[in-house]
Parts: structure tokens; C-alpha cells; sequence
């Protein structure tokens, strides 16, 4: 049974920076392709960012140029790091794996003054 964790969120201040983690815990980790998704309050859930078994990214317009998704295969943890974060950045973040289809717990950023 694959489970993700997440860590990493918090409260910043616009224009700062945060790093989310999350731990994949089960085998073959390289070769799954993970995402970030994230649910704003009264909001649906979006995708954010994702990445493949090869490295290959893709960014939603809305975090294009201020985000990064990485991955560490020796850690089996994927990372996204978030760069001028702007209020409309305020939500729950949850990694999600689309091959077995599970979700994270989630991790809370708030972007406020």
C-alpha cells in the first residue's frame, strides 16, 4: 500500500518562499510519475505541477516561472518549491500519485501579511 506524506507548509509573507516535501512510501518510486495538486477555500482542486518517471515537468499557468517540482529517487521524495508566493497561493497542497491513484494528507500554506 503506497502512501504520501506530506511536509513542508506554513504561513509566509507575499514575495517569500516555501519548499514542500513529499515521502513516497512503498517500492519502485523511479518509475511513477507524481503531481501537486491544490484546493484553495471554496475552491475545486487544481493540478499545480507534475513530473515523470524522466524528469519531465509541466507547470499550471498559474505557478509557471515561480514554482519547481523535483524529485530525489535515492529519497523517494518529490519536492515543490515555490517562489513569490503571492496570496491567491493559499491552499492546501496534496501530492497525489496517478498510478495508484492516493493522495497525501495535505499541507496548509497561507501567503498573508
Amino acid at each position: 500500500q503506497v502512501q504520501l506524506v506530506e511536509s513542508g507548509g506554513g504561513l509566509v509573507q507575499p514575495g517569500g518562499s516555501l519548499r514542500l516535501s513529499c515521502e513516497f512510501s512503498g517500492t519502485l518510486f523511479p518509475i511513477y510519475a507524481l503531481a501537486w495538486y491544490r484546493q484553495a477555500p471554496g475552491k475545486q482542486r487544481e493540478s499545480v505541477a507534475s513530473i515523470s518517471s524522466a524528469g519531465i515537468t509541466d507547470y499550471s499557468s498559474a505557478v509557471k516561472g515561480r514554482f519547481i517540482i523535483s524529485r530525489d529517487n535515492a529519497k523517494n521524495t518529490v519536492y515543490l518549491q515555490m517562489n513569490n508566493l503571492e496570496p491567491e497561493d493559499t491552499a492546501v497542497y496534496y501530492c497525489y500519485s496517478p498510478y495508484h491513484g492516493n493522495w497525501g494528507q495535505g499541507a496548509q500554506v497561507i501567503v498573508s501579511s
